[in-house]
């Protein structure tokens, strides 16, 4: 996958549950980064503060070495005490920050949008990036049709910060998204099922 890329950018983004019982998240990371990901979004929403960090500062390692990017999703204090690159969240978790500027000037805020209103919304509050999906249809998302390009394309045409398509995104329909104005793709299940 990671050589469909071009210009384009591959975030992975982890679910420790997916993982094959003979390998472990660190290990999945560390081929993912070798392989060529641009980034990779710590998204293990179960864990509380004490093991998230704890796996953090493992993953961060790993992402120090590949020199890309680490981004912690949904827990801000622990994003901010590992030093990650960024932080990620919601929509409606980031409408509900307080001091949604001071924190974007201390850290990179990424923010999942399902809604055109939301991604101009997002960047209006100050958000660097934007996570939008899901564009088609996915196992993490059951019985939800995917959103499909002309969403990916409309949200594109609608703000000027970085776009990153999520959902169902695969091999076989990885071109589609790559050839719109979004920056990159993320990725879940076919990174965390790498060989």
């Amino acid at each position: 996958m990671f050589n469909l890329k071009e210009s384009k950018k591959i975030y992975i983004v982890t679910n420790r549950h997916l993982i094959e019982k003979s390998s472990n998240l660190c290990e999945a990371i560390e081929k993912c980064a070798f392989k060529g990901a641009d980034g990779v979004i710590l998204r293990e929403k179960d864990l509380e503060y004490e093991a998230l960090k704890h796996l953090g500062e493992k993953i961060k390692i790993i992402t120090d070495k590949y020199n890309i990017p680490l981004i912690i999703n949904g827990n801000i204090k622990v994003a901010l005490d590992i030093n990650a690159y960024g932080f990620h969240t919601g929509f409606e978790n980031f409408k509900n920050m307080k001091g949604n500027e001071s924190i974007c000037e201390k850290i990179a805020v990424g923010v999942s949008v399902h809604k055109t209103e939301e991604a101009v919304e997002a960047e209006r509050l100050g958000a660097n990036y934007l996570l939008a999906g899901h564009i088609f249809k996915t196992d993490c998302k059951l019985g939800l049709k995917g959103r499909g390009i002309g969403f990916l394309e409309k949200i594109c045409e609608n703000v000027t910060i970085p776009v990153i398509a999520i959902g169902g995104i695969k091999e076989d329909n990885i071109k589609k998204v790559l050839n719109t104005k979004a920056c990159g793709v993320a990725i879940m299940s076919s990174a965390m099922k790498i060989g």
